[in-house]
């Protein structure tokens, strides 16, 4: 009988099993032919040995505690972007650009006395006590310097320092450097608003994203778009240090305003900065004198008080006025600095710039009915923009008799300039008073919110005596009045509060003109402080003889940028209203 053959016998050709452990013990018998497979057994592993100990230092390096401050540093610094800020027409007013800034990590810096002397070498504007105060901290991140030149990283990068590295930040330009800096503001080194229209664009949610930790780029924020038009910005600056330098002003300033939209289309304050550098701001006489200045207007301020008397019913274009002598009140006489001496109608008392007939105009309507005028003309409470800057008016602690005389022609009240802009676009815009604006609108977006304040009927008359104040040789505003853009406005002289007296030496002076005055479409403004008598003023530093022409050669230059082409055939009845009452000056 066949057996089956046995599987446990051993021979050459049914070798017996082995364990690993067999194999182990083989391996590492000295043995010739087994020295290659213990080689390549070590090198494995020394590789996974070396290995894990890299993997364990690049995973310290990425989850460290002085990493993830850096990370949550430029993530800060990312999302302190800016939107573009254009003008009307899209030119780049304000805008980011990347730059590079140095930080170190004082924890990982060996010696921080070598990295001193090698950083302030390089960078040697460095304070080398404070940045060793700096470096011999525990922190994590310290900023060595913000916005360093590709140069100065160069020179950085090769020192070579362990623990000091770079960051990329977002830093603001000003392409146009002074162009409309008290307008734009300024943004600071982390790319915060501190002033204007950087402040507002804040103040509109950018800093809660920012707070918040999204990482916005200027990409993703749509530019800001003013009703700033740089062309015209830059030749308004041009002509008032022309007037500031000829009249020997202390300062000047000026702001042209469209009466149908609100918007502001220029406005300049001299002397000015470059918010590229904006420590210059800080400096007092750089202030915006046509928002945060108050001033007593002088005489541009009895267009107000004419427009009151015209609006109450109680006087019209053709109401007379006693300006034979001074108006006396208690001990306080009122005269007229050009005396006429004689009975003014309503339109002379304008021409003439009569302090006594404005006078009476406003005893006529009364304390409280003047007060409530001012107040609905926007006179009596602080204006606010987009700027955050502005300031409240100097009224009367309390407000007799005696101020409503003064107040009439332009004495007694404190006012921001632009408020009396917006004032006087109001008296000739048909009679809607709308609240100022540096962004870019239309007109019916700016009636949506406005307020008819005068009759279109009186508003025709404020057009009709400040075209005859420009157009007369009684009036002061000949000197603005350019041929062929039909001007009209108002000079103003207030001399200056000094100690708690006017001072007699001290003007300041107003001139506010329309263009054209039949159908307006801009104010302009024009203060000058502290104008001198020079040669050919005859001794005057008046606003007929300063801020006059300064605004005349300001309209010469920019109503053809504004649309305004000159006309060389006056307009046919210009005023028909006037013609048809008959009112002084109408006819030829």
């Amino acid at each position: 009988m066949l057996q089956e053959p046995d599987t446990d016998l051993k021979g050459p050709n049914n070798p017996p099993k082995r364990g690993v452990l067999f194999h182990a013990r083989e391996l590492f018998r000295l043995r010739v032919d087994k020295s290659t497979s213990r080689v390549g057994l070590a090198a494995v592993c020394f590789v996974g040995l070396f290995g894990l100990i890299g993997g364990r230092l690049v995973h310290l390096a990425v989850t460290s505690e002085n990493t993830s401050e850096v990370r949550r540093v430029t993530s800060s610094e990312i999302s302190a972007a800016r939107p573009n800020i254009v003008d009307r027409n899209g030119e780049i007013l304000a805008t980011d650009v990347k730059m590079v800034s140095v930080f170190a990590e004082p924890r990982n810096i060996i010696d921080k006395d070598e990295a001193v002397e090698l950083l302030t070498a390089v960078l040697p504007d460095l304070d080398a006590t404070d940045l060793r105060n700096k470096l011999g901290t525990k922190k994590g991140f310290v900023w060595v310097k913000r916005e360093i030149t590709p140069r100065q990283q160069a020179e950085v990068h090769r020192l070579g320092i362990p623990g000091v590295g770079f960051l990329p930040e977002n830093k603001r330009v000003y392409p146009n450097a002074e162009a409309a800096a008290h307008v734009l503001g300024f943004a600071n080194v982390d790319n915060v608003g501190i002033a204007g229209i950087e402040k507002y664009i804040d103040s509109m949610g950018l800093q809660d994203l920012n707070g918040a930790g999204f990482n916005i780029s200027a990409e993703d924020l749509k530019p800001v778009e003013l009703s700033i038009d740089l062309r015209v910005q830059h030749a308004l600056r041009d002509e008032l240090q022309k007037g500031m330098a000829k009249f020997k002003a202390k300062a000047t300033a000026g702001a042209i305003l469209d009466v149908n939209t609100g918007e502001i289309i220029a406005l300049v304050s001299l002397p000015d900065y470059d918010p590229n550098n904006p420590v210059d701001a800080l400096k007092d006489d750089n202030i915006n004198r046509i928002n945060v200045g108050v001033f007593e207007m002088g005489s541009t301020f009895k267009a107000l008080t004419v427009a009151m008397a015209l609006d109450s019913g109680k006087y019209n274009i053709n109401s007379t006025f006693d300006a034979r002598s001074g108006l006396r009140y208690g001990k306080f006489t009122i005269g007229d600095y050009h005396a006429t001496r004689r009975i003014l109608t309503t339109p002379e008392v304008f021409v003439h710039s009569s302090n006594i007939g404005t006078a009476r105009m406003a005893l006529g309507i009364g304390v409280e009915g003047h007060k409530a005028f001012l107040r609905k003309m926007g006179q009596l409470s602080r204006l606010e923009t987009e700027l955050p800057e502005n300031a409240a008016p100097i009224i009367p602690p309390r407000w007799g008799e005696l101020n409503t005389m003064t107040i009439a022609f332009g004495h007694g009240l404190a006012v921001a300039p632009l408020q009396a802009l917006m004032a006087v676009g109001a008296l000739v815009n048909g009679g809607v008073l709308i609240k100022p604006t540096f962004l870019k609108r239309t007109a019916e977006e700016a009636r949506q919110n406005a307020m008819q304040v005068i009759k279109p009927e009186t508003s025709e008359a404020m057009r009709y005596v400040m075209r005859l104040n420009a157009s007369t040789p009684q009036g002061s505003a000949g000197s603005a009045s350019i041929a062929g853009f039909f001007v009209g406005g108002k000079t103003g002289t207030a001399e200056k509060v000094v100690n708690g007296r006017y001072a007699k030496n001290k003007n300041f002076t107003t001139f506010t003109a329309i263009v054209p005055a039949d159908k307006p479409k801009y104010v302009f403004l024009t203060i000058m402080d502290e104008p001198q008598a020079v040669e050919g003023t005859y001794g005057f530093s008046t606003a007929g003889w300063n801020a006059g022409p300064v605004t005349g050669n300001i309209i010469e230059r920019v109503a053809p940028l504004l649309g305004v082409p000159p006309r060389f055939e006056p307009p046919v009845q210009p005023f028909p209203l006037m013609t048809r009452l008959g009112a002084w000056g109408s006819k030829p």
